[in-house]
């Protein structure tokens, strides 16, 4: 049978062994004080186990593998972190692994003493590949405490993600949070197609620039269209363009801004609402009406406040139009309820968060509380799970398991998931397969 390391892990980390007459491949006898910690980063896999090996106690570290030719496979011969080894856990004993000083380390076979009802039920779990993910057949058998626990802690591993990029783009501002808003903003108008486009774009302006032109939306406007590329295209015979394209060049000089090669644009593939002209044109509606934007979004915690701040029109010139050089039927192009659901989401809680915790006082109860209050996300991936028997109410749940399926499921991490190792001591999901 084909083993990963999780499955030593997991084996090592819950006492899945037989642990009576444990013998290393010397034939020493091994007692199991304390099974240890486990690294989740860089390093042995577990620290500060306590071993009776022999008639010897031994402090220190364990480190798995499949096969103990992984050792070198991995370069731990060269790394220092693993000179204080005390046991090579391996499933295959394929060659001897030697310390500096010529000694060899214990090594145990955790074949010989696993548990076979463990092994059977590994075996099922990671042998269901046909499926959408490897446990989709026994969500009706979770427990619902234990689930919804399981999704706020694997919320908060995204959230931390979220934050980590954020905090670098911080720390290169000086720490100039308005001006962090305004990107993660204009990623987030800027949707999927254009996220990378309007991010980078405005990570080439300074952000006093932005603040000195909000009081004059029809400047502020034209400069968002030029630094995104909008106005370099050939129109004729529009005056609207004219004048945009003669007010941001007037500014460029003004502010000395230098006009960089930008990220083309699409517009293929997006809807007519979420064009990058219809997008700009909101988000400078955005900054010309909410002055210290980001000091508003920190001060409330009431989700219709945001909505409030958030949920602007375009010029009147946009009314009517869709591109420059087209006339459309005129309609007001608000911004939808659901659209800055997605800004709350991705943006605008995750730097709620970081701020907080560059405070000192991170709270995690109005973040989720927050979250909670938003409606669940739909995509294809959350339809999946919902054919699964699976309750989903709100946006910290779909967040969630939308990193669940990319972290856990789509890595084949079963054994580090709290459903896969509720799943595994379940009687039910053995009958059930």
């Amino acid at each position: 049978m084909t083993v990963k390391e999780d499955f030593l892990y997991y084996l090592w980390k819950f006492g899945k062994l037989h642990q009576y007459h444990l013998q290393t491949t010397d034939g020493e006898a091994i007692q199991i004080i304390n099974l240890g910690t486990q690294n989740h980063h860089a390093g042995p896999d577990f620290f500060n186990a306590q071993l009776r090996i022999g008639n010897q106690l031994w402090a220190g570290n364990v480190e798995m593998h499949v096969n103990a030719s992984d050792w070198f496979v991995h370069h731990h011969e060269t790394d220092k972190n693993y000179d204080n080894v005390i046991l090579h856990v391996v499933w295959n004993h394929d060659i001897e692994i030697h310390r500096k000083d010529n000694s060899v380390i214990p090594t145990l076979v955790l074949e010989s003493y696993s548990d076979k009802a463990t092994l059977m039920q590994y075996q099922q779990l990671l042998n269901a590949s046909k499926k959408w993910i490897h446990c989709e057949t026994a969500f009706p058998a979770l427990n619902a405490f234990q689930f919804e626990n399981w999704l706020e802690r694997v919320y908060l591993e995204r959230l931390e993600k979220k934050a980590a990029e954020i905090e670098i783009l911080v720390e290169k501002s000086n720490y100039d949070w308005e001006a962090i808003l305004f990107r993660l903003l204009a990623k987030g108008f800027g949707l999927k197609l254009n996220s990378e486009a309007f991010f980078e774009a405005t990570c080439t302006v300074d952000f006093s620039i932005i603040r000195k032109l909000s009081a004059k939306r029809g400047s502020l406007e034209a400069f968002l269209f030029g630094i995104f590329g909008l106005l370099s295209q050939e129109v004729t015979q529009e005056p609207y363009f004219d004048e945009l394209k003669k007010e941001f060049n007037y500014l460029c000089h003004k502010f000395q801004h230098t006009i960089s090669t930008t990220i083309p644009l699409q517009f293929f593939r997006t809807r007519p609402a979420n064009f990058p002209t219809i997008r700009t044109s909101q988000l400078a509606t955005v900054y010309h009406q909410q002055r210290n934007l980001f000091s508003k979004i920190i001060a409330t915690t009431s989700l219709d406040q945001l909505y409030q701040m958030l949920q602007v029109g375009t010029s009147s010139f946009w009314e009517t139009h869709y591109t420059f050089e087209k006339i459309s039927p005129k309609r007001t192009k608000k911004v939808s309820k659901k659209f800055i659901d997605v800004l709350l989401i991705n943006s605008i809680i995750p730097l709620k968060y970081c701020y907080d915790r560059y405070l000192g006082k991170p709270d995690i109860e109005s973040i989720l509380s927050l979250l909670r209050s938003i409606a669940a996300e739909k995509n294809t991936i959350i339809q999946k799970f919902t054919t699964n028997d699976i309750s989903i109410e709100n946006a910290q749940q779909t967040q969630a398991l939308l990193e669940l399926k990319k972290s856990y499921c789509d890595q084949h991490k079963c054994l580090e998931c709290a459903i896969g190792n509720q799943l595994m001591q379940q009687s039910a999901f053995l009958k059930k397969k």
